[in-house]
């Protein structure tokens, strides 16, 4: 078995994406908490920023996280590690730098790369994608990041928190778009407590320099930043690597694979962000994952599905499985019901000051679940018990049944469970007998 990489092992989750920025985002918390301790009784004070101190920090987790995952350690478990840019010479071998390399079955996992949008003048400024975000070592006074997604909402809170002076730019009417409307506008509101200038309906048409600022048209507002940040999508890793001469077919929407994730080529498969779905590293795992079996072992797998969860690491989080309200309706019409448990509700938030948020439940009238969307602080650990919910077709009150820890943020979920599951119970003809034998046993 053969590994090959063009850069650092790891890819973008490990050097760019989720180990630094969620590093990042604990660091920002700290200094929140900080600035807030007097809700607890404790003395307030302001931190005191370096974020040069903080890259650091943030670069050592990357390393300590990276090491098990080295190329060294990798050839120590038997995996040939090759590194150096790659190229199919054609369908069964590959260059890689001055080595040639055969090969029976081939996996592609290239990933995916920033989104840089067609801004009139964006090329004559610095600005920072997700992927050299990480060289800034000082703090800017004004951060614009265009782009209200994941990535940006969650650099616009840990910059903020930091203490920079930020403005989030969305061209469209909310933030993560993807995410039930009533998390989108939790969100916005804790963003703006939080100081968060939020220009929502504003496509950027143009930028320029202006002495030592960043000037921006959006919206038909002109704004002055000292850095800005691009956060608004990324796009399938597809070039570079002679695909036509291995007979992959492709497009710059990603690469063509069936549902069992093999390519046009029966013994090449992909897997990930260069296939043009769900960009998570979770996801490419498991389609990884997927792939490889299909590829060595007898029957095969489905390695494409829409039941996809994810979580957002703003503070609240905002964690989602299945369908939204908004496309439950769009499917199911009337026979969509929603229930809402409020973070307020359960003690373990009131414990820790944490209330902000909501378990959003949806589901058929007959008790199917469709989908599950929580914004709580730790939502993204929350979520899970409902993915498996998801996965095994459980009905939305089964919950109800299942003992949960107390006190914890989970036992919104057994309580949520436990609201539908009486209100179920006592609707209808049933629960007119149920109450007709309660009034007798009394």
């Amino acid at each position: 078995m053969a590994l090959v990489e063009r850069g650092r092992v790891g890819g973008d989750c490990t050097w760019f994406g989720c180990v630094p920025s969620k590093t990042l985002i604990k660091a920002a918390k700290l200094a929140h908490q900080m600035r807030r301790a007097d809700h607890y009784g404790l003395t307030s004070t302001e931190p005191s920023v370096d974020l040069k101190s903080v890259m650091a920090y943030v670069r050592s987790v990357i390393e300590d996280i990276y090491r098990p995952g080295a190329p060294e350690e990798l050839r120590r478990k038997g995996i040939d590690v090759f590194l150096g840019e790659t190229r199919f010479l054609d369908a069964h071998r590959l260059s890689v730098g001055e080595t040639t390399l055969t090969g029976r079955n081939f996996l592609i996992c290239t990933g995916a790369h920033p989104f840089v949008p067609p801004i009139s003048g964006l090329d004559t400024v610095r600005y920072y994608t997700y992927r050299d975000m990480w060289d800034l070592d000082g703090l800017p006074g004004h951060l614009a990041i265009i782009g209200g997604g994941p990535i940006g909402c969650e650099m616009a809170q840990a910059f903020r928190r930091l203490g920079a002076k930020v403005s989030l730019i969305d061209r469209g009417n909310r933030l993560l778009r993807r995410d039930d409307g009533a998390a989108a506008h939790a969100i916005a509101e804790v963003f703006k407590d939080e100081g968060i200038d939020l220009l929502l309906n504003a496509s950027v048409s143009q930028v320029w320099q202006e002495g030592g600022s960043i000037k921006l048209l959006a919206g038909g507002t002109e704004m002055a930043c000292d850095a800005l940040l691009v956060a608004v999508g990324r796009h399938p890793a597809v070039n570079g690597m002679d695909l036509e001469t291995a007979g992959v077919r492709y497009s710059e929407s990603g690469i063509q694979v069936d549902e069992r994730l093999k390519t046009s080529q029966d013994h090449i498969y992909a897997a990930g962000d260069c296939v043009g779905s769900y960009q998570f590293s979770h996801f490419a795992g498991w389609q990884g994952f997927v792939a490889v079996r299909n590829a060595l072992l007898p029957g095969s797998s489905r390695g494409v599905t829409d039941n996809v969860p994810w979580t957002t690491f703003t503070d609240p989080e905002v964690a989602h499985i299945g369908l939204t309200e908004e496309q439950a309706r769009q499917r199911f019409g009337d026979d969509v019901m929603t229930f809402e448990w409020p973070m307020k509700s359960v003690d373990r938030a009131r414990n820790e000051g944490e209330t902000s948020g909501f378990l959003k439940l949806v589901y058929r009238r007959d008790g199917s679940l469709l989908g599950t969307t929580i914004v709580a602080a730790q939502a993204g650990e929350m979520i899970h018990e409902w993915i498996v919910a998801a996965q095994y077709g459980f009905k939305v009150d089964q919950l109800a049944k299942v003992m949960h820890v107390y006190p914890t943020y989970s036992l919104a979920s057994m309580q949520a469970a436990a609201d539908i599951f009486v209100e179920r119970l006592l609707s209808g003809v049933g629960g007119g007998i149920i109450r007709r034998l309660a009034r007798v046993t009394r």
